[in-house]
């Protein structure tokens, strides 16, 4: 039941950090659900005046502060609330109590959430507000048909074909369908990758070789795919989804570059918000450059005219706000389309930070370079002295100078593998910022 029923167009925003979604992954998987949980600290960067940031796990004062630091934001206009239970709306008769208690029944403009999904709907119920940007909860209801479906590996091929996009060959097939789909394709590429319906960044995937000795085939959880005298069974997949849950066979494409678009889409059309090259390791995302380096610059044109279809097919459906798309680019040139993430993805909220700080530093119109990525340090810190220690060595982000380290994720929970965004002028910069951020930190002792 709504307990507010306030609204302002230029209020202030929920902004619901709901990282944990079944949307991006299966919510048995819970290890994962809470190593992702544990980014909910970056959506901080997002917060305006009078903003209240909903987070599944704790935000840290050092951090917060480190923040509005940057942004310009009073540190006391600004509320945080911890929603135990990774955001979702179960545990307790009254989930969203706290946050209902945090706005006091001040109008806000709305719900802004990582992920549209049912813990999203449920608090901006229980709030009496949209959720942004729709113009109503039940406007938002409707669309989380098409926003379930085009966040899973089979929702997004049966769209990206109708759609004319060249994807890799492959195979839906359930659970006890994978082998023999495996074995099709196996016959016919040599090498295959397995990919569970709904997953994201890269978890989860299993590459298979024809050969257990190719070394080119053995990267991922699942080995080698063994001989026709020692077929593979299919033990070796997740148990998630359960016999009925779906399962994506492509032949595994020999990948030079891994890119991406991100675009925002709605009733008024589909515009591009930004593009850049993902970084990953044995097909796990583990960070970004933006904008497309030059090697792969080319490739822009592709990606934003198929990202544009998607974003008119999700909007004729009644979907609204951001979306990715992401695509391989094989050696010889070719871009094969990967996968859609309905959502705010983990670029989205990093670019906002950059072009944020970008405008507050007078930076002009020209764009900046950035990236992000991960950095470790040989002894864990807290997070004063990780960023103390980028002040010393003359790394840490400089208005002024308009460029520099960010630590835009808080403190990791083993005080070492720290989340970084790089601002640059442009991709040489960003390079010389990455090494000498490396090299820093790997000789503190």
């Amino acid at each position: 039941m709504a307990r507010t029923g306030r609204t302002a167009p230029d209020g202030p925003l929920v902004l619901h950090a709901n990282l944990v979604s079944g949307l991006a992954v299966d919510q048995e998987e819970r290890e994962v659900l809470r190593a992702w949980a544990e980014q909910a600290p970056r959506e901080a960067w997002l917060l305006r005046p009078g903003d209240v940031l909903v987070s599944p796990v704790p935000v840290g004062e050092e951090f917060l502060r480190y923040v509005c630091g940057l942004t310009g934001v009073p540190r006391d206009s600004v509320t945080v609330v911890v929603l135990p239970g990774a955001g979702t709306a179960e545990g307790g008769a009254d989930p969203y109590a706290d946050v209902v208690g945090a706005v006091g029944g001040r109008p806000l403009r709305g719900v802004l959430p990582t992920a549209l999904d049912g813990a999203a709907i449920g608090l901006a119920r229980a709030l009496g507000v949209p959720v942004a940007p729709y113009p109503s909860v039940a406007a938002a209801e409707a669309a989380l048909d098409v926003t379930g479906r085009l966040n899973t590996k089979a929702g997004f091929r049966s769209a990206a074909l109708a759609l004319g996009m060249r994807l890799p060959d492959g195979l839906v097939r359930r659970r006890d369908g994978v082998p023999g789909a495996v074995k099709e394709l196996l016959a016919s590429y040599g090498r295959v990758v397995v990919k569970p319906d709904r997953s994201a960044g890269g978890h989860g995937m299993l590459f298979l070789p024809a050969d257990p000795a190719d070394p080119a085939g053995s990267a991922g959880s699942a080995g080698s795919a063994g001989s026709a005298a020692d077929p593979w069974t299919g033990d070796e997949l997740p148990p998630v989804g359960g016999p009925e849950g779906l399962w994506v066979v492509e032949e595994r494409i020999d990948v030079a570059r891994s890119v991406s678009v991100q675009l925002e889409t709605g009733p008024d059309g589909t515009s591009t918000l930004f593009s850049g090259e993902m970084r990953t390791v044995e097909g796990a995302f583990t960070g970004y450059l933006s904008p497309l380096p030059a090697p792969a610059a080319d490739v822009g044109a592709t990606l934003e005219t198929w990202g544009h279809a998607l974003g008119g097919f999700l909007a004729a459906r009644g979907y609204a706000g951001p979306f990715g798309l992401d695509a391989m680019v094989t050696p010889g040139g070719e871009v094969l389309a990967g996968e859609s993430n309905v959502r705010r993805t983990a670029t989205t909220t990093p670019r906002a930070m950059v072009a944020r700080l970008a405008a507050r530093a007078g930076a002009g119109t020209g764009a900046p370079a950035w990236a992000t990525g991960k950095a470790r340090t040989p002894a864990a810190y807290s997070f004063g002295e990780a960023v103390e220690r980028l002040r010393r060595g003359g790394l840490a982000y400089d208005p002024v100078r308009g460029g520099g380290v960010v630590l835009y994720a808080g403190p990791p929970p083993d005080g070492r593998t720290w989340r970084y965004a790089v601002i640059a002028a442009d991709h040489v910069g960003v390079a010389r910022y990455e090494e000498a951020l490396r090299a820093s930190w790997a000789g503190t002792r």
